[in-house]
């Protein structure tokens, strides 16, 4: 560190005098008072604190000296090194004979406490690199050079198969201290005992992860994930308050593979989100096709698609049409299941699959037509309110 903050420097201050009986000053590497059990020293200038610094060795003053230097009272005067350099120096205030016995001990405490905020700032640093670098992958097709050196300084093989998730977080019940604080809590889960997830926080409310692919006879292990995504769930309802939703997206191998699956995860989150707002968990192998068709709503081929749910509904004012057609899907065809599904006879809904091939002018029996319905339908049911 370049310079001792005087915010760490206070806090050595009242670490070393909770141990000894005196008063602890600390200077900086100009022998300005910056941290002091007696706040009107700071901001003043230490001559102890200079002759310390430019001999680099310890300097004991006795009264007879202090008098003849600038700020100084008796006491013993230690340099402070940090990453192999001096960065100040800290002070014990009292007769020399009395205070030099605690001088190593307060000197080794203090630089203890500078190589542990040094420590925990290369930890900060190297957590806020990993999520700008998870945020830049989720972003880009095509992964360039840089972004591989990046992943490499940082210990990551972007070559490694990953699937993303995407965790949505309902804090609203709590305050922004509380919240954050689970947010970190939830990251421990994360990170325990799967400890090669990759994390970013993208606000107080989402998460993505970037989970290493499971795989059995060289394939992708779907259903691993997803009872993985269900443990993880049943860990939070136990250790935290907060509400969550997870979406697991689909595993694409290859250069740009995780934007894509990130897509795929955010789409998932959203459209299942509609269909089923008190689910947990959703998954993108079952809402594949919903997913695949989300960027279609705004095209000419959406347009064509909704012509015959058009026509239904004109001849559906009850609605009792639109339900069978859904049940009849729900039920995949199946006359037996979808006639008990609706609580009504099979010749009752045969005349209702009738009244739908005549309103649509689709003849159900064609499989063509059967496809066009049910995407329609699709399309239809993750409409943009």
């Amino acid at each position: 560190m370049s310079r001792l903050d005087p915010a760490l420097a206070q806090e050595i201050v009242a670490r070393t005098m909770r141990i000894i009986a005196c008063n602890v000053n600390v200077m900086d590497e100009g022998g300005t008072i910056v941290a002091s059990g007696h706040p009107e020293r700071i901001g003043q200038l230490h001559e102890g604190a200079l002759l310390a610094l430019a001999q680099a060795r310890t300097v004991e003053i006795d009264g007879a000296t202090a008098e003849r230097l600038k700020g100084v009272r008796p006491g013993v005067n230690l340099p402070l090194s940090s990453e192999g350099r001096i960065v100040g120096v800290v002070g014990l205030t009292g007769e020399p004979g009395a205070v030099r016995q605690f001088g190593e001990l307060v000197r080794v405490t203090a630089e203890m406490t500078l190589e542990q905020a040094r420590l925990t700032r290369l930890l900060a640093r190297d957590t806020r690199l990993r999520e700008e670098l998870v945020l830049e992958l989720t972003r880009t097709e095509t992964p360039d050079a840089r972004l591989t050196d990046w992943a490499r300084q940082l210990g990551i093989d972007l070559a490694a198969p990953r699937v993303a998730a995407v965790i949505e977080i309902d804090s609203s019940e709590l305050g922004v201290d509380a919240a954050f604080n689970e947010l970190q809590r939830l990251q421990t889960l994360l990170t325990t005992p799967e400890r090669d997830n990759l994390i970013a926080t993208v606000s107080l409310s989402e998460v993505v992860v970037l989970k290493p692919v499971v795989e059995r006879a060289g394939r992708w292990d779907f259903e691993s994930h997803r009872d993985r995504v269900w443990q993880l769930l049943a860990r939070m309802r136990i250790e935290s308050p907060l509400g969550v939703r997870i979406a697991l997206g689909n595993y694409f191998a290859g250069a740009g593979g995780l934007a894509r699956s990130y897509r795929t995860a955010a789409t998932t989150l959203k459209l299942g989100r509609q269909r089923d707002p008190d689910a947990r968990a959703y998954f993108y192998q079952d809402l594949a096709l919903p997913v695949l068709l989300e960027g279609l709503h705004q095209s000419w081929q959406a347009a064509e698609l909704a012509r015959p749910l058009a026509q239904l509904q004109r001849a559906d004012a009850r609605g009792q049409l639109r339900e069978t057609l859904l049940a009849w899907f729900a039920n995949d065809m199946h006359p037996g299941r979808t006639a008990q599904a609706l609580g009504i006879h099979r010749n009752t809904l045969d005349y209702r699959l009738s009244r739908i091939a005549d309103a649509t002018g689709l003849t159900l029996e064609h499989t063509d037509n059967r496809l066009l319905l049910y995407v329609a339908l699709q399309l239809d049911l993750t409409r943009p309110a």
